[in-house]
């Protein structure tokens, strides 16, 4: 049911509360509107997280307070309905506010945890590679690099299943910058090679300036 049919059945269900008396009927509603909210929250998020990033790549990043409350909002209202699916895609993204916007590790990696878990059990693999992908990001900052190329390499197969391949692309960046800090400069450059070609093949502009920006910061022209 999308969010147009939950709201028509929504308003149907008030109908049948107020002029049949039945008040069940109001408990439904409830649901069904708060399915429609947590979806809309976790959208416009995500919005707001897009709009950060290019302001930071701008320059002059613009931070909003908006974006953490619209992701709680979401996972609360995920939580209430016993969607786990939902609840760990909006924790996770509550996640990355805080790691990315924020650059609070501290409180990002509990939310990646449980992001992780609950996708685990929902069998929602493209938030499970994106949770791994930011504790890859963590492990990477803390100097774990064997724990972070693992992480990396585990998101970019499941990014491979599901045939997501700009999320690929951005993984096999990563995973250059691991190899060419570890001085496996010829790895790294197959590896960027391959990223661009996946990039440019979906025209996603965005990761080929990432590529690009790596091959300078990694000396491989």
């Amino acid at each position: 049911m999308n969010g147009d049919e939950r709201i028509a059945r929504a308003e149907l269900l008030y109908e049948r509360g107020v002029f049949g008396g039945e008040a069940e009927a109001l408990d439904s509603a409830d649901g069904l509107l708060d399915a429609v909210e947590a979806d809309l929250c976790l959208a416009r998020g995500r919005v707001v997280h897009a709009r950060f990033l290019e302001s930071r790549d701008r320059g002059r990043p613009v931070e909003d307070d908006l974006e953490l409350e619209l992701f709680e909002r979401a996972a609360g209202l995920f939580r209430r309905l016993g969607d786990i699916r939902g609840e760990g895609e909006a924790v996770f993204w509550a996640g990355t506010y805080h790691q990315v916007v924020r650059d609070d590790s501290e409180a990002a990696l509990p939310l990646f945890g449980l992001a992780h878990d609950l996708a685990a059990r929902s069998g929602d693999r493209l938030t499970l590679s994106y949770a791994l992908r930011h504790l890859a990001f963590a492990d990477h900052m803390e100097g774990r690099l064997e724990e972070a190329r693992e992480r990396f390499e585990e998101s970019t197969r499941l990014r491979r299943e599901l045939d997501f391949l700009p999320g690929v692309a951005a993984n096999l960046i990563a995973l250059a910058y691991l190899a060419g800090q570890q001085e496996r400069r010829e790895q790294a450059a197959g590896l960027l090679a391959e990223a661009e070609e996946l990039a440019a093949r979906t025209e996603s502009h965005g990761v080929l300036r990432w590529a690009a920006e790596c091959r300078r910061e990694l000396d491989l022209a």
